[in-house]
């Protein structure tokens, strides 16, 4: 079956959205619409082909890390401004009905494709998580994620590396 990924709309049906977390459930149920009217996140959604039942999400937004709180290694290729700029997966969930079809993987990619193309439009130096549980901080770690060093389940991705997935990123 085919899926498509876009931008949250009113025609989406949220209803019967369960991804196993109430948090998560209730913020794309009451929150998300809200979020993208007043400009605070992003939310796409996962449907299928000819389908208007979402069955998973992710939303995107900008935010600054602290220099100081990157890694040595990471920090010292940056420039020596107090804070670099970032874009957060604030959300990424998938309803349960569909784990173990990659679709999760499909969504993470198709939100760091997005960051990719729209690095050279707004800059952002990496892409950052903060996950939910332990379960949800290996996941990223599997797509070279790095934990920040005081929070094992804040982690971020640095922008050159995601572009080398995409070599093409405004195609």
């Amino acid at each position: 079956m085919k899926h498509r990924i876009e931008i949250l709309g009113k025609g989406h049906d949220r209803s019967a959205f369960d991804c196993g977390v109430p948090e998560l459930d209730a913020y794309l149920r009451t929150q998300a619409g809200q979020d993208a009217r007043r400009f605070a996140a992003a939310p796409y959604v996962l449907c299928e082909q000819g389908q208007t039942r979402v069955i998973g999400y992710y939303t995107l937004s900008t935010m600054s890390i602290d220099l100081v709180e990157l890694p040595q290694t990471l920090a010292t290729r940056l420039p020596r401004y107090p804070v670099i700029p970032a874009i957060l997966i604030g959300r990424l969930a998938l309803d349960r009905r569909f784990h173990g079809q990659g679709l999760g993987e499909h969504l993470l990619l198709d939100a760091l494709h997005r960051c990719a193309r729209q690095a050279h439009v707004v800059a952002a130096a990496a892409v950052v998580v903060e996950a939910m549980h332990d379960k949800a901080a290996h996941f990223y770690r599997h797509y070279d994620f790095t934990p920040f060093p005081d929070s094992p389940r804040r982690l971020f991705i640095p922008m050159q590396t995601i572009i080398k997935l995409f070599p093409k990123p405004n195609q």
